[in-house]
């Protein structure tokens, strides 16, 4: 694993031995993370069950707890699209189990195309997504039709053992950036959901305050709630059931706690980054990032280098999806009697724009936290070049 790139973490008093010296990298804790911890039974994503794919129906939090079956390329294809699953490390994995469900019923190449073309129509801006069906593509096409089966089963597992263990890195290179901030607890922002719900396990943007807690250094964490779809609710959900401090923020409450000296740092995750680092991530990300170089606050991106699409130049080339305005107009959550239901908030005839997510720009972006460690945005390229 390679070492956390991190500078010397001051203003706690650490216990002997709790942090050791790296040449050129300061302090770090010497008391590694857990690789398979569970912070929580309730914390899974996505896992193996029989033939199926078990998931957590995330469209149901926080009021309802509920698992749902993949039995097919449909189900997987509607898990995705409707959001069931999301979060782009997560698209990916549950895109890459969507291919071997489809080759349950055959696997041949068009069934196998079939599967790819199918999923990848679901959500444009990921590029996990087509990430991972280009590697389950590259791997399964070249095997003799009976051996696809199995192997497709087996290359969507390492896919996703593989998004754990780059998360866990990406929590240990983000606990540098928590250790710097001298004062306790440390007070950071995040938008949409970037945390274990988004992923296989660990999460992104939330990685570096799951390995903050594990190194014991007090934080918490502004959920800003992410109108339409109020995904910021599943953060919170997420880090109660953790047991993090946090509080949850109306979105238009960012800037003003950034500006009264309440947030030391935000780091959100990325459904694309471009070339030149401009990132793509759910709406309302690019305001944050205004706030914050306005407020002199640090901004981070935390993802894995399967974000990073070298092949898009800049951020106007990324295609931003436009979701149903009904998500805009609609809002939902439980009635007096602790029901699910959704309410109007505006008229079905009233016109609503629904961009799912923005850009922004590489200008306003401190750094890039990856699994290789932390690059500002036009270093990006030297990501790709390190292998230590």
């Amino acid at each position: 694993m390679p070492a956390i790139s991190a500078l010397a973490i001051t203003g706690m008093p650490a216990p002997a031995g709790a942090y050791r010296e790296v040449p050129g990298q300061g302090a770090i804790p010497a008391r590694k993370l857990q690789s398979a911890i569970m912070i929580s039974d309730r914390l899974f994503t996505i896992r193996e069950e029989g033939d199926s794919i078990l998931i957590l129906d995330q469209t149901l939090l926080p009021h309802q707890y509920a698992t749902r079956h993949l039995n097919s390329l449909a189900d997987a294809a509607h898990a995705i699209r409707a959001m069931l699953v999301r979060g782009a490390p997560l698209i990916g994995v549950t895109a890459a189990y969507g291919v071997a469900l489809a080759l349950k019923e055959g696997a041949g190449n068009k069934a196998l195309l079939h599967a790819v073309d199918t999923l990848a129509a679901t959500r444009p801006t990921a590029v996990n997504l087509h990430w991972a069906l280009a590697r389950m593509y590259r791997h399964l096409l070249p095997l003799p039709v009976a051996q696809r089966r199995a192997a497709a089963r087996a290359e969507a597992r390492a896919i996703a053992e593989e998004d754990a263990a780059t998360n866990r890195r990406i929590g240990e290179h983000g606990l540098a950036l928590i250790g710097k901030i001298a004062h306790r607890p440390v007070n950071l922002m995040t938008h949409c959901n970037a945390g274990w719900l988004a992923t296989a396990a660990w999460g992104t943007a939330l990685a570096p305050v799951y390995a903050a807690r594990e190194a014991g250094l007090p934080v918490h964490v502004h959920v800003s709630e992410t109108r339409p779809r109020n995904q910021g609710l599943l953060t919170a959900w997420e880090l109660h059931e953790a047991g993090i401090p946090h509080t949850l923020i109306a979105d238009n409450a960012a800037g003003h706690l950034m500006r009264n000296g309440k947030v030391d740092l935000v780091i959100v995750g990325a459904d694309r980054i471009a070339a030149n680092g401009d990132t793509a991530n759910k709406v309302g990300t690019y305001l944050k990032a205004l706030a914050a170089a306005d407020s002199g606050v640090p901004f981070f991106v935390a993802a894995p280098l399967s974000t990073i699409d070298r092949d898009c130049p800049d951020g106007a080339h990324i295609p931003i999806e436009e979701r149903d305005g009904s998500e805009v107009r609609h809002v939902g959550g439980l009635d007096r009697q602790g029901v699910h239901a959704t309410v109007a908030i505006a008229p079905d005839a009233t016109a609503a724009a629904n961009p799912a997510f923005d850009v922004t720009p590489a200008r306003f972006i401190t750094g890039i936290v990856t699994e290789r460690g932390v690059r500002a945005p036009d270093e990006l390229h030297r990501l790709f070049e390190d292998r230590s």
